[in-house]
């Protein structure tokens, strides 16, 4: 065969010589019987048996490297958490509507701050390296952060609409103060700080949340609070829950009350606060 291709001539199956097209299909007919390709094989014509076709497959392109989409938001989130920084043990977030009034009615005596900020206010993220400091100076001071994206609900129903608000509360009085500023107006936070965090001495438990914010919460079906608006309680009882309250009773009880609570009167009656 190696011959017959070196010769140019290749002898037809059916006798006789074959033109140059002959030849060539010849040519092609001896490489396939001494060239061995993998793949898969077809049945031909061609007296020699199969002919191998190999499947030629593209080489896949090389991938450049990316950050999965999980991972982006994580980058991003871990980017943006600028309130965490500098944070004081006497400043902790608030997780719920519930978590912020329990928090003000065991709060006892000591002045306590909401802090209503949001990750993407400008001023907000200025401003706290500040509320940091001021958290430093003043350890006998509570610090609440809400975040606004986290509680949006909760902070319509409080009627916070403007970005970095404060809260004070203190003691029995409740709310003192509530303003809204940034470092240029930084001075109304020192004031505010000056006048509510003096010692003093609460004349009553603390009162935390008003009772309208309370029920503003409680109406709010997005949020999971409840709350009852106080009855009406024998004279005898009240007098016996203040003085059983944690460093109570708040004030002397006088020689009256103190036959009323031995004796007990279902008559008169008196509000029983929260």
């Amino acid at each position: 065969m190696a011959e017959a291709l070196c010769n140019g001539v290749v002898a037809s199956t059916c006798g006789g010589d074959v033109g140059v097209a002959g030849r060539a299909r010849g040519a092609a007919a001896a490489l396939s019987e001494s060239v061995a390709m993998g793949g898969y094989s077809t049945r031909s014509s061609f007296s020699g048996g199969r002919m191998a076709v190999a499947e030629k497959k593209a080489r896949p392109l090389p991938r450049t490297p990316e950050a999965a989409p999980g991972q982006m938001n994580l980058m991003v989130c871990k980017s943006m958490r600028w309130w965490e920084k500098g944070v004081q043990p006497n400043m902790r977030e608030i997780e719920s509507a519930q978590d912020l009034a329990d928090s003000l009615l065991n709060a006892g005596d000591k002045l306590v701050i909401v802090d209503f900020f949001s990750p993407g206010c400008g001023g907000c993220r200025a401003l706290h390296p500040k509320i940091s400091q001021f958290a430093e100076k003043n350890p006998d001071v509570q610090f609440l952060q809400v975040n606004y994206e986290k509680h949006k609900s909760m902070c319509y129903s409080l009627h916070v609409h403007v970005l970095p608000f404060f809260r004070f509360y203190r003691g029995a009085q409740g709310r003192v103060s509530s303003f809204s500023c940034t470092n240029a107006t930084i001075k109304k936070f020192k004031d505010a700080l000056a006048k509510h965090g003096s010692d003093r001495c609460s004349l009553g438990p603390a009162r935390g949340l008003d009772e309208a914010e309370l029920m503003a919460l409680a109406a709010n079906r997005d949020l999971d609070f409840t709350y009852e608006k106080p009855g009406l309680v024998p004279l005898a009882e009240a007098i016996a829950m203040e003085a059983a309250a944690p460093g109570g009773p708040w004030l002397p009880l006088p020689a009256s009350a103190t036959q009323l609570l031995s004796q007990g009167s279902e008559s008169p009656l008196l509000s029983t606060g929260r």
